[in-house]
């Protein structure tokens, strides 16, 4: 008998319609593989033709376990970003879990908001890239939580959450390393939010390798801001202001996006990228290969990051009693035209 079009579409009635017992219509539904392909080909043809919606939130409530998990991240308009999910994203569909995504756009508000939604929605856990401004507010609230959180990217202060991210210490003196082994002496730093952690240990290995080499750092050169095309055009005049006459002859960027601002930037005040000042970028995100030239950075592999950190989270979700990880992947520089 088919079901009326006015009501939900029950997982007995696609079990009916397939031929098949609930039990295995549940089966498929969760995605075990204890199933064969034919059976789960005849009964996803079955939910296809009727209708039929998985009500995830009522199946978590019966079980009283969620597979939805939560991933709150800055600005999914950043490959890095994009990159990051797929990696999370593979990881948690192998694991037979969900990801339900929510984007902060670096705001502490629109965070809050969010872990608010997440548990709303009853997600067993949650992967959260920290927006800059995190402190311990953040700490504090993220403690109070009954579900398992994992830290990705940046870590937030004197906290006891699972992590992983990024030597970005080391990232930055390879990075800094190259320019100076080419020659330059006077290199500007540009992006990146100065209260975020990842800014400050960036800092720390760009002013590490010019105290090895004996260069003072000139501060005029240091220009923190949003991690943004724009904010790398506009970045270049200030630095121009700045510096008058006494240009730096290299940049490191914060990120491979605010690379492709400062290469723009440059360019509209009439000069080569390359030729009059060097660039090297940071996170490895596929334009980078494209862009020309092609340009120089250190890979930070978001997506080995994103699923090292879905990993992580399935793990505590199977054993809450284990103590915290901090993972640091290592970083490659990777060297292009200039």
């Amino acid at each position: 008998m088919e079901p009326s079009k006015k009501n939900r579409v029950t997982l007995l009635q696609v079990a009916e319609h397939a031929g098949v017992s609930r039990s295995t219509a549940s089966l498929i539904v969760r995605n075990s593989p204890a199933i064969s392909n034919a059976t789960r080909e005849k009964v996803l043809a079955s939910m296809k033709e009727l209708g039929y919606v998985y009500d995830r939130i009522a199946a978590n409530l019966r079980s009283q376990h969620s597979t939805t998990i939560g991933i709150i991240i800055t600005d999914i308009a950043n490959t890095f970003f994009s990159d990051l999910l797929i990696g999370i994203n593979e990881e948690l569909e192998m694991g037979g879990y969900t990801g339900l995504l929510g984007t902060t756009f670096d705001l502490v508000s629109k965070q809050e908001q969010l872990i608010s939604t997440m548990l709303e929605h009853r997600v067993g856990g949650i992967i959260l890239v920290p927006v800059s401004g995190s402190g311990q507010d953040t700490v504090e609230r993220l403690q109070k939580l009954d579900i398992p959180v994992v830290l990705a990217v940046r870590e937030l202060p004197e906290n006891d959450f699972d992590y992983v991210g990024f030597d970005y210490i080391l990232g930055a003196e390879m990075a800094v390393t190259h320019l100076i082994d080419k020659g330059h002496k006077r290199i500007a730093f540009i992006g990146g939010r100065a209260e975020s952690l990842t800014w400050t240990e960036r800092m720390e290995g760009y002013h590490a390798i010019h105290s090895k080499y004996g260069l003072i750092v000139d501060d005029l050169l240091v220009l923190p801001g949003p991690i943004t095309k724009n904010a790398g055009a506009e970045a270049v005049q200030e630095l121009i202001k700045r510096s008058g006459d006494n240009l730096p002859t290299a940049i490191f960027c914060f990120s491979d996006l605010v690379a492709f601002g400062v290469i723009l930037g440059l360019r509209q005040v009439g000069l080569t990228p390359g030729e009059d000042i060097e660039v090297v970028g940071f996170d490895n995100v596929p334009e980078s290969e494209i862009v020309h030239p092609p340009l120089t950075t250190v890979s930070s592999f978001a997506r080995l990051t994103g699923a090292e950190a879905a990993r992580l989270l399935q793990k505590r979700l199977t054993n809450s009693g284990l103590k915290a990880e901090r993972i640091l992947i290592e970083p490659e520089l990777i060297v292009r035209d200039f």
